[in-house]
Order: structure tokens, then C-alpha cells, then sequence
């Protein structure tokens, strides 16, 4: 996918660290591993893109927890906005296109 082109990493600091471990109890590695787990649903979150663009992704870490992730890309490193658990709805369409994906 073409925000992904030219991605050096990832960029945090204890803020986004803290805020997601204490909020959702999810791990900054948790976060990471769903980037490089398929499949990663990707999507525009253009309401909250006011200032910069933002995305969200809906993914599976390495344990196989469903995460919702939402992320702007600065300075060519993601830099994770908020992240939490898969609400049902969500995982129900992340299941649907993960199925479409492996169904040939």
C-alpha cells in the first residue's frame, strides 16, 4: 500500500506508550506486530484528519488479539495514535475480508 512506502520504523514516546497500555492494556509491541501480520486491513479516517492524515487498521498481533489501530505517518515512521481491542463490528469485518483473502 502506497502510505507504507518508504516507512523507516515506528516513532514513540512514553506518551502514546502510557496512554494505549493504561487506557486498552495494549503493549507499544503489540501494536508493531500487527503491521507485519496479514492480512491488515487498512482505512482513510478522514473525520479525523484535520491537521494530518490519519488511518486505522484493523489487525492481529503475533497471540492472535484483534486490535483497532489508528495512525498518521510522520517523518516516514508510524507514529500510533490510540489503540484498543476490535469492537464486535469490527472484527466481524475484519473475519468477512480476512476470509475473501484466503478463499481461491
Amino acid at each position: 500500500m502506497e502510505i507504507f512506502e518508504g516507512i523507516d520504523g515506528f516513532q514513540w514516546d512514553v506518551s502514546n506508550i502510557e496512554k494505549n497500555h493504561l487506557k486498552h492494556d495494549v503493549l507499544s509491541s503489540e501494536c508493531e506486530e500487527i503491521f507485519f501480520n496479514n492480512p491488515l486491513l487498512v482505512f482513510e479516517d478522514i473525520k479525523h484528519s484535520h491537521h494530518e492524515a490519519r488511518y486505522y487498521v484493523l489487525g492481529k498481533t503475533n497471540n492472535n488479539r484483534s486490535l483497532f489501530v489508528v495512525f498518521a505517518v510522520r517523518n516516514k515512521l508510524i507514529r500510533v495514535i490510540s489503540a484498543r481491542d476490535m469492537s464486535k463490528k469490527e472484527r466481524s469485518i475484519y473475519e468477512t475480508e480476512a476470509k475473501k483473502n484466503t478463499d481461491v
